[in-house]
């Protein structure tokens, strides 16, 4: 194997993939906390902790329809007990329980005073007139939601750093919690450069292609959480070029510019780039595909700004490797990355020794004995989109001659739910 040093093909110092990352995540910080109605939270995360307000439950109540009674009264069952009442969820008893008694009770309803204990109904039967009939004895507490069994008041319920799904919105709408401080989802502007790019059904006119990249990064930017806003596309034309970017950085928390990264002479992105923003680095990644990238902080407004390579394939793991894991960290995320798994190929993953790390699109399922195999799909050039919309994961390919089938192989997953599949049984 060969590490980063210098690409073989052009000659260019490579910069190792760890390299260019920690210079990127370094300098994007994440954004000041606001204040966000709770129904518009998830996926958010929170900026400063969330203390109860009271206990959750906030009374005794029946985790089950049955009867409320004293627990003692139930020794030596079946034994009768008098019903003297009824209470149902949201009303308030209205006699307590005393010895030899018993209240119809429904889940969720306030247990009376004088009970301890709730005999569920399946384990009762109607007795005399006006009785019951318990089956079966019950300890004290049984089938009683305790006051504070989940949260007690003042506890802190959940930290800064915590994501928020839904489970925590329903947890904090409990407590009456109605907004939440949160780092809020960046607004990110994408750019597509290029005087070949043309968009619509049209026949294409002699050397013009479709524009593929941006629509695909304003999708892949909302579904991963962030707000989308679309400059455009523009030609290879530097002012065109500076004056999007500068819409992009007066309007939104980061700005993608794809095309016009790379080593060509009309490659003026990265131009642009280094004249709107401070401490501009251009890079040669140690990888294969998404070997340009650009990156800087524009000097007008402190909007990051990346750069990404032109071809298709190459733009969306740019903006994995680089913008995603960026993005997430200007949002708040302590995890800032995609899961990785240990794999197994199931065919040979080939490729040649250049001093790059390959990212191979494969398909992953898992074996029978639980193992994630990969195999690779049709297609691994920079331009060929289609390999990456039927792949799941990209095998993280060492330089060197690659990995032969039935060797271990690392996968970064780019669509978990794909990944799992929609035949594994669960045993039901």
């Amino acid at each position: 194997m060969h590490g980063p040093g210098t690409d073989r093909k052009d000659g260019h110092h490579l910069v190792p993939l760890g390299e260019a990352r920690d210079h990127v995540l370094a300098r994007c910080r994440s954004l000041a906390p606001i204040e966000c109605d709770l129904v518009d939270a998830a996926g958010a995360v929170l900026a400063a902790p969330v203390r109860a307000a009271h206990d959750v439950p906030p009374f005794a109540n029946s985790a089950m329809d049955g009867y409320a009674l004293r627990a003692a009264d139930s020794a030596g069952a079946p034994v009768t007990l008098v019903v003297v009442g009824a209470v149902m969820a949201g009303e308030v008893p209205a006699v307590p329980v005393g010895a030899g008694q018993a209240v119809r009770i429904m889940t969720g309803a306030p247990v009376p005073d004088g009970a301890d204990a709730v005999c569920k109904v399946e384990r009762t039967r109607p007795g005399e007139p006006g009785t019951v009939v318990i089956e079966r004895s019950v300890d004290a507490g049984e089938n009683v939601r305790a006051p504070g069994e989940d949260i007690a008041a003042g506890d802190e319920v959940f930290a800064p750093g915590t994501v928020l799904t839904p489970a925590h919105v329903g947890v904090l709408a409990s407590l009456g919690v109605e907004a939440v401080t949160v780092h809020p989802r960046p607004r990110v502007a994408v750019l597509a450069t290029g005087d070949e790019l043309v968009s619509g059904p049209a026949p294409l006119a002699p050397g013009k292609i479709r524009d593929a990249n941006r629509p695909a990064l304003l999708a892949q930017l909302a579904e991963d959480g962030f707000v989308p806003v679309d400059l455009g596309r523009v030609g290879d034309d530097p002012d065109a070029v500076a004056d999007a970017l500068e819409r992009g950085g007066a309007t939104a928390d980061a700005v993608v510019v794809t095309g016009g990264v790379s080593v060509g002479d009309r490659d003026v992105a990265k131009e642009v780039v280094g004249r709107l923003c401070d401490d501009m680095r251009w890079m040669q990644v140690a990888i294969k595909p998404a070997k340009p990238f650009a990156f800087g902080i524009m000097t007008a407004s402190g909007v990051p700004v990346f750069g990404l390579p032109g071809n298709p394939v190459s733009a969306l793991v740019s903006y994995e490797l680089f913008a995603r894991p960026a993005l997430r960290q200007r949002a708040g995320h302590g995890n800032v990355d995609r899961p990785r798994l240990a794999a197994v190929a199931d065919a040979d993953l080939r490729r040649r020794a250049d001093g790059k790390l390959h990212l191979m699109r494969v398909v992953a399922s898992a074996g029978p004995d639980g193992t994630v195999r990969v195999r690779p799909v049709a297609g691994q050039a920079s331009h060929q989109l289609r390999s990456l919309a039927d792949a799941d994961g990209l095998a993280l390919v060492p330089d060197g001659d690659g990995v032969r089938a039935g060797e271990a192989v690392e996968v970064l997953v780019v669509d978990a739910d794909r990944l799992a599949g929609p035949d594994r049984p669960w045993g039901w």
